[in-house]
């Protein structure tokens, strides 16, 4: 029955929704879930695992869109209620979000391409299993908790994201980077990053929430052309349920998104990320377990 496929795209947009934006690792999740849930809406295999590709991966536009929506005010900088100096800030904000970019797309794009010119497989060929998943949870788990220790009763640097300098926000990027590893987590990444480099949580919470939207639209676009010449060469086209179940996941994602990102907001406002490591080293654990047993 089709309502079940429309189901299983659901609760991915659920899952995605709340894990890409807590430390958590988005990726982590969707693996368990593709074992027990896979998509069974075409007999034909490989059809399906292509899909699968872009699907991860383009319903995170519903996850941005939240994004954009909830921070609005701060994001557009041709708002007529600004003044001069909230939209030089605005632009400002985007020009640092940009810098810290880089990193990510210069490993993900160029480091992607050569490593599988010479080896045959790209990143997530050599990196995608659940091994490496849960490895990652469980480091970064520990991490967390590391970290908060640390930073117990120091004050931070930087208290909101325009007063992060272009160098700390490049140093933030190549954190993100690190986030090519799956398990890792790009929220994880970033916001440990951000406060080993003195930001506050609220800051490094809200930075890391900015920096998605370049990221994200990026991939997608990526994955999107990757499965568009995947058609083309096989001479088939995206069946009309296929464009269902991508269209319920993106807008899952996005109302999702709404809840985790304000959620996310206001805990870092009276807690640390501490409780994040836990459940990280939990799920990593549990992500051992299923991938011996399998």
């Amino acid at each position: 029955m089709q309502i079940i496929e429309w189901l299983k795209a659901a609760l991915y947009g659920i899952v995605e929704g709340i894990t890409e934006w807590l430390p958590v690792s988005s990726t982590g999740h969707l693996i368990l879930l593709s074992e027990w849930f896979p998509f069974a809406f075409s007999e034909d295999e490989a059809f399906l695992g292509e899909f699968w590709e872009m699907f991860e991966v383009v319903i995170q536009l519903g996850a941005i869109l939240a994004v954009l929506v909830l921070f609005r005010r701060r994001l557009f900088p041709f708002g007529k209620r600004k003044t001069s100096a909230e939209k030089r800030d605005t632009w400002r904000l985007w020009g640092k979000v940009l810098v810290a970019s880089v990193p990510a797309a210069v490993v993900g794009l160029l480091g992607d391409k050569l490593l599988e010119k010479l080896t045959g497989k790209d990143i997530d060929g050599w990196l995608y299993n659940g091994l490496v998943v849960a490895v990652a949870l469980i480091v970064y788990g520990v991490a967390f908790i590391v970290v908060e220790r640390m930073r117990k009763g120091r004050l931070p640097r930087v208290d909101s994201v325009y007063d992060i300098s272009p160098l700390t926000a490049l140093f933030i990027g190549l954190f993100q980077a690190l986030s090519l590893i799956p398990g890792t987590s790009r929220s994880g990444s970033t916001i440990l990053g951000s406060i080993l480099l003195g930001v506050s949580r609220t800051a490094a919470a809200e930075f890391s929430f900015f920096m998605a939207v370049p990221v994200m639209v990026g991939a997608s676009g990526v994955k999107s052309l990757g499965f568009a010449r995947y058609l083309r060469a096989e001479q088939i086209s995206m069946p009309a349920n296929a464009w269902i179940i991508l269209g319920v996941g993106c807008a899952v994602s996005f109302f999702i998104s709404l809840v985790a990102i304000r959620f996310l907001t206001d805990f870092v406002k009276k807690h640390s990320f501490a409780p994040f490591g836990v459940y990280r080293i939990i799920l990593g654990a549990a992500v051992l377990i299923w991938y011996f047993v399998r």
